[in-house]
């Protein structure tokens, strides 16, 4: 036990470590753009102010994105999606797997969940004990199941999910403009000193591995937040873009998309003033999603009893589930 929380206590203090040299890389970068380029390099009293002014706004909303993907908390299941200690007791006494399924079913005939997996089970996580909303996964290296979970970050020591998933994509887009800001106002002066226009040694060092280090982050991040662009355009996550969601006519890619502007609400939120700046403003709550179209709305823990064996369901339950679809937000 003492060895295992001892691995444990070493692979919490190591997963820091890309955070690490990613904010010594920042800093780096911020003393050689400001006192070696700007303070040192620059003549013009003029241009130092326009550089250092553009330069700062840029940064601020760079560091201020990257603060709020590592330090927002990843969102976990309300406890209405947690197993009573009933029902924990009799799924766990039950080794009969039909009649276990048949346990889940009831379980999950109160919730919002309309997602199921691959072979038409409900998605039930047996490390959390609980049924899994739509979207939700769980997460191995944060040990908990987390709504709209898009990915593991280890750039960012979390989990990119519904909570912060919003202010990963402004991290990557000010991740972009920063080192093209960077690339752009330096180049100029990369060529005097290639050139021996300029002479000073420590600045030439500090301004020509800037360049460098500028364009090798900006042709990376470029793929990486344009393939983010394109999920977000279809309402999909990391995880649903490689295995596609399953509802009850099966699995389909497009169940969540809404169309283009209701995709980027969905994301972003209504208040378009919102959109560029680290503040919460996605739509809804993280446990239920508008879908694509009606038949995929419909519950498939309710609607399928032969599929599912559950002949003990009435006339009652048809009634509440119908109730409860149109209470559902959907484009139709």
């Amino acid at each position: 036990m003492a060895l295992s929380r001892g691995l444990r206590c070493c692979q919490r203090v190591f997963a820091w470590v890309p955070v690490v040299i990613i904010t010594l890389v920042v800093l780096w970068s911020y003393y050689a753009y400001v006192c070696e380029l700007c303070l040192v390099t620059l003549t013009n009293p003029v241009e130092q102010v326009a550089y250092l002014m553009v330069f700062h706004v840029i940064f601020v909303l760079f560091v201020w994105t990257y603060w709020k993907s590592v330090f927002t908390l990843p969102l976990q299941p309300d406890k209405k999606f947690h197993m009573s200690y009933a029902d924990k007791e009799r799924y766990e006494n039950e080794e009969r797997p039909e009649v276990q399924r048949q346990i889940l079913v009831e379980i999950a005939r109160k919730l919002p969940v309309y997602t199921r997996t691959g072979n038409g089970a409900i998605r039930f996580c047996d490390r959390c004990q609980l049924i899994k909303p739509d979207r939700c996964h769980h997460c191995s290296v944060c040990a908990m199941c987390v709504l709209k979970m898009d990915h593991h970050c280890p750039w960012v020591n979390n989990c990119v999910g519904f909570s912060n998933y919003k202010f990963f994509l402004l991290f990557l887009m000010y991740s972009l403009l920063y080192c093209m800001y960077i690339a752009a106002t330096v180049f100029k002066y990369v060529i005097k000193y290639w050139t021996d226009e300029l002479t000073n040694g420590r600045s030439k060092f500090h301004v020509l591995f800037l360049l460098f280090v500028a364009v090798m982050f900006f042709v990376s991040l470029m793929f990486l937040f344009g393939y983010h662009c394109w999920l977000v355009s279809r309402n999909r996550s990391t995880l649903e873009a490689f295995s596609a969601p399953v509802f009850q006519n099966g699995p389909d890619k497009n169940g969540f998309n809404l169309g283009f502007i209701k995709n980027l609400q969905q994301v972003f939120g209504e208040e378009k003033r919102l959109w560029l700046l680290p503040i919460v403003s996605s739509k809804g709550d993280g446990h239920s999603f508008p879908m694509r179209t009606l038949c995929e709305v419909q519950n498939p823990l309710l609607a399928n009893e032969e599929q599912w064996g559950d002949d003990g369901l009435d006339e009652e339950n048809h009634d509440y589930h119908e109730g409860s679809s149109l209470a559902i937000e959907m484009e139709t």
